[in-house]
C-alpha cells in the first residue's frame, strides 16, 4: 500500500510541476482595420504608438510568462488605384509582424480614399492566417458609417464570422457616449448585466469607469453598423472625437483603450493547462487509496 501511495504522491508532484511548466502564455493575433480616407491622418499616426503600448502592456500583464503577440494591418476605403475594399498591408513582409514592424507598416496607409465599408475590412482580417490558440482581436478605426456596402456582407454574417473565430471587435468611431451621470465617456463595453460600463478621462491622463453608460449618437448608421457589432462580439466601442481632442483627453483615451484591450486578450485565453488534469487525477487517486487504507 505504501508503495502505491508513494507512486501516486510522485504523480501528483509531477503534475504540480507540469502546471508550473505549462503556464499558459499570452498568445494573440491583433489586426487593425483602418479607414484610408482623407480625414484619418491623425488616427494613422496614433495606431503606431498605440500598438507599441499594447505590446508593452501585454508583456507587463504576463509578469514573466511567455507572450506571443503578432500584429496585422488591413486598409479599406482607399483610392481606386490603392484599393477601396479591404486589403492587406504587409507587416514585416507578410500578414503579421512585431509591434515595431506594424509601426513601420502604417506609413503605407493612404489618405486619398472615400466610399468606406468597414465590413469589407473586417472580412479581410478574419480571412488572415489566424492561429488556433490565439486570442483574436480586430480593431476597427473609422469616422464614417458604411456609406458604400460591399455585396454579400451584412451585420449577421460579419457577426457570425467574428463569433466563429472567437474574435473580439473594438471599434473606434465617430460617436458620442455618456455615463449614467451625464459625464462624457471615452468608450463603452458590456457590463455583463445587460447594461454598459463607460470609461471617463481624468485630469492626469488616466481614466475611471462609470455605470449606466449609453451611446448617445453616431455618424449616419454607425451605431447600427459598428457599435452594436462590437458589443455583440464582446468588445467595446470608442469615441474617436475624444482621441481627436488631444492633450490629456487623448492620453486618457489611449490609456483606457490599451488597458481594456489587455484585459480582453487575457480573458479570452483561459485554457486549462494539461498538467491540471493530471493533478486532479492524482489527488483523486490519493483520496481513493486513503479511503482504502482507512477501511
Amino acid at each position: 500500500m505504501r508503495t502505491t501511495l508513494s507512486t501516486l504522491a510522485a504523480a501528483v508532484a509531477a503534475a504540480t510541476f507540469s502546471v508550473s511548466a505549462l503556464a499558459t502564455p499570452i498568445t494573440t493575433d491583433v489586426i487593425a482595420v483602418v479607414d484610408e480616407s482623407g480625414s484619418m491622418g491623425g488616427e494613422h499616426a496614433w495606431l503606431s504608438g498605440m500598438i507599441s503600448g499594447l505590446d508593452a502592456g501585454l508583456i507587463t500583464r504576463a509578469a514573466g510568462d511567455p507572450v506571443s503577440a503578432q500584429y496585422g494591418l488591413v486598409g479599406f476605403g482607399g483610392s481606386s488605384s490603392h484599393g477601396t475594399t479591404g486589403h492587406q498591408h504587409n507587416v514585416g513582409g507578410g500578414q503579421f509582424g512585431t509591434a515595431t514592424e506594424f509601426g513601420t507598416a502604417t506609413s503605407g496607409l493612404t489618405l486619398g480614399g472615400y466610399s468606406e465599408d468597414g465590413y469589407s475590412g473586417i472580412n479581410t482580417a478574419l480571412n488572415y492566417n489566424l492561429r488556433g490558440n490565439a486570442a483574436t482581436n480586430i480593431i476597427l478605426v473609422t469616422d464614417e458609417d458604411r456609406d458604400v456596402e460591399q455585396a454579400g456582407l451584412n451585420y449577421s454574417n460579419i457577426l457570425s464570422a467574428l463569433q466563429n473565430q472567437d474574435a473580439l471587435l473594438n471599434a473606434v468611431l465617430n460617436i458620442s457616449v455618456s455615463c449614467g451621470d451625464g459625464r462624457t465617456a471615452l468608450g463603452v463595453s458590456d457590463d455583463g448585466a445587460g447594461g454598459l460600463t463607460g470609461y471617463t478621462a481624468t485630469l492626469n491622463g488616466g481614466f475611471t469607469s462609470c455605470t449606466g453608460a449609453t451611446v448617445v449618437s453616431g455618424f449616419g448608421t454607425t451605431v447600427n453598423d459598428y457599435v452594436n457589432l462590437a458589443l455583440a462580439s464582446g468588445g467595446a466601442a470608442w469615441d474617436l472625437n475624444q482621441l481627436r481632442a488631444g492633450g490629456q483627453t487623448a492620453a486618457s483615451f489611449t490609456a483606457a483603450f490599451i488597458d481594456i484591450k489587455v484585459e480582453e486578450i487575457v480573458t479570452q485565453q483561459v485554457p486549462e493547462p494539461a498538467g491540471l488534469g493530471l493533478l486532479g487525477l492524482g489527488l483523486a487517486g490519493l483520496g481513493f487509496m486513503r479511503k482504502r487504507k482507512d477501511a
